[in-house]
């Protein structure tokens, strides 16, 4: 990529060069003074009035220069069979421009992933240097904590509306992040999926639990810090290493490693909202040139399912789509003056800082809005709000540049982007070079019905809101080292033991039965006796 800051001019820039040149966001908590009980349509509306307001230009002429608008799916919308308490718009992304008085030719509805906000970022910039598209409007929002709050009232507001006009939805997009044999074993929701991930990689560092607990502590703290700080966090609470790890009724365990706080908080009601334009765009509506902020570099890669990657606790995949992004850039992880990485759960965070070589108390910090278990994870629009945030800093520091680090399905999409307010040429990215290279990666030989001997890859205990808990494991068979996935027996507390209270579960040989549609796994000969003689480093 061609860099311009050290000499070039917004008077040089190429017309078609792609510029974001508005943000805006906006939240409610449910004891707020003024709390209105907005639909997820009327966030985003809001969310896209200020991001209309945010370019210092005409916003009914900006409004009406709207060629295209890109929403960002609800989880109401976001797996099939999902359902809407309070109803919901048939045609959100069009339900969002009518509101801000806008009619755009076209109208997308992205598929399901936190990385979909920077993703959208990437596209749409790539479309309008192609000349494809001359102001786009990106938005998405969450409202619920107020679907929750009035699922069950009689007053509860009605948020069905009908929206005129074609639709381009791309569906759901989650081939490879779920499936009937996962959820046959338990792994049904993103906590557990994760926690194999975190446990993989604590054996990897040879840590023990409390050591692991600690370090997981230490790197939110300083999320909860910067979200206590942020007007539009969901829980603007700052909270010590120690008391994020620590279970308690308030926060109980989920799946092992991983207590409530240290996962993301789904219940908000946030929306964000980005305006990008070409340049020769933005001089016929007049936004100022300060408002203009330029897409550095930019990249967007996929992973390889779960059980398909030869090491659990890494997903090189992300690494390289920051990796390529900062090349593009021209810099290294040092030349950033902000960060935002996405942190669903530690296992992202730390998978980007080992890969770039950062450290949880790298000064500039790893977020700018204060993270997903703090901040809010605004289902998968939580990366507009680190995109608003990132633009707005860039402005208050010209010259300067700002990372966000976007993350879909299990470590399974990432999507980065450089911003800055330098002026600087459009190259395209080679993320497809890069994802053939990807996809061309040896997997590790699976088998869905496993029998005989294993030892244990790695693990977790999910807990259910009773506390009952239920072990989960991925394996390799001794016969012909096939990876497999398998859960305890019901009621079958040794093996419970085995993995909540062993030195190192990871390593430990087991006995795997198919049965029916799930796998069952025992504990090998001497465990007990292994186990007394070993005290647990719990």
């Amino acid at each position: 990529m061609i860099n311009m800051s050290g000499n070039g001019t917004h008077g040089d820039v190429d017309p078609r060069t792609p510029v974001v040149v508005g943000v805006g966001q906006v939240s409610e908590r449910l004891d707020d003074p003024g709390y209105r009980r907005r639909s997820p349509v009327e966030l985003a509306a809001d969310a896209a009035r200020a991001a209309l307001a945010d370019t210092g230009a005409a916003e009914r002429a900006v409004a009406d220069a709207i060629d295209t608008v890109a929403g960002i799916r609800q989880f109401e919308t976001s797996a099939p069979g999902a359902t809407a308490p309070l109803g919901r718009s048939d045609n959100y992304p069009r339900s969002v421009a009518s509101r801000i008085g806008a009619s755009p030719a076209r109208a997308i509805l992205e598929v399901v992933g936190g990385q979909a906000p920077q993703h959208l970022v990437n596209e749409f910039a790539g479309v309008i240097a192609a000349g494809g598209s001359e102001v786009v409007l990106l938005f998405g929002s969450e409202a619920i904590s107020t679907v929750e709050r009035y699922a069950q009232d009689p007053g509860r507001p009605d948020f069905t509306e009908h929206a005129e006009g074609d639709l381009e939805d791309r569906g759901y997009g989650l081939h490879g992040m779920f499936s009937r044999h996962f959820a046959e074993h338990g792994l049904t929701g993103a906590p557990s999926q994760y926690a194999l991930i975190e446990n993989a990689r604590r054996a990897r560092l040879g840590l023990t639990r409390d050591e692991y607990a600690a370090a997981m502590g230490e790197l939110f703290a300083p999320f909860s810090r910067v979200a206590a700080a942020n007007p539009h966090a969901a829980a603007p609470v700052e909270r010590s290493a120690a008391e994020l790890v620590t279970p308690t009724s308030a926060n109980r365990l989920i799946a092992d490693p991983y207590t409530r706080y240290i996962v993301a908080r789904e219940k908000v009601n946030q929306g964000a909202a980005a305006l990008l334009m070409s340049v020769g765009a933005a001089r016929r509506l007049q936004v100022p040139a300060d408002r203009w902020v330029f897409l550095h570099g930019h990249a967007d890669l996929r992973e390889r399912s779960l059980l398909d990657r030869v090491e659990l606790s890494v997903s090189p995949a992300a690494v390289m789509a920051v990796t390529h992004a900062l090349e593009l850039a021209g810099l290294g992880a040092g030349g950033l003056a902000t960060l935002d990485l996405y942190s669903c759960f530690p296992a992202p965070v730390f998978n980007i800082c080992d890969g770039l070589g950062l450290t949880a108390g790298d000064p500039r910090g790893l977020t700018l809005t204060g993270g997903l278990p703090f901040f809010g994870g605004a289902g998968n629009n939580y990366s507009m709000h680190a995109i608003a945030e990132t633009v707005q800093r860039a402005r208050q520091a010209p010259g300067s540049f700002g990372l966000v680090g976007a993350n879909g399905g299990i470590m399974s999409k990432y999507s980065a982007g450089v911003y800055g307010t330098a002026p600087v040429a459009w190259v395209p990215d080679r993320s497809s070079e890069l994802q053939a290279e990807v996809d061309s990666w040896a997997a590790p030989a699976q088998v869905h019905a496993a029998d005989g001997w294993a030892v244990i890859e790695t693990y977790t205990i999910r807990h259910g809101r009773d506390g009952t808990p239920a072990g989960i494991i991925v394996g390799r068979l001794d016969a012909d080292g096939c990876r497999f996935i398998a859960r305890t027996n019901d009621g079958d507390a040794e093996t419970l033991e085995l993995l909540a209270e062993a030195a190192e579960p990871i390593g430990e040989r087991v006995y795997v039965r198919s049965s029916g549609t799930a796998n069952r796994i025992s504990p090998g000969p001497g465990h007990r006796a292994a186990a007394a003689a070993v005290p647990a480093a719990r």
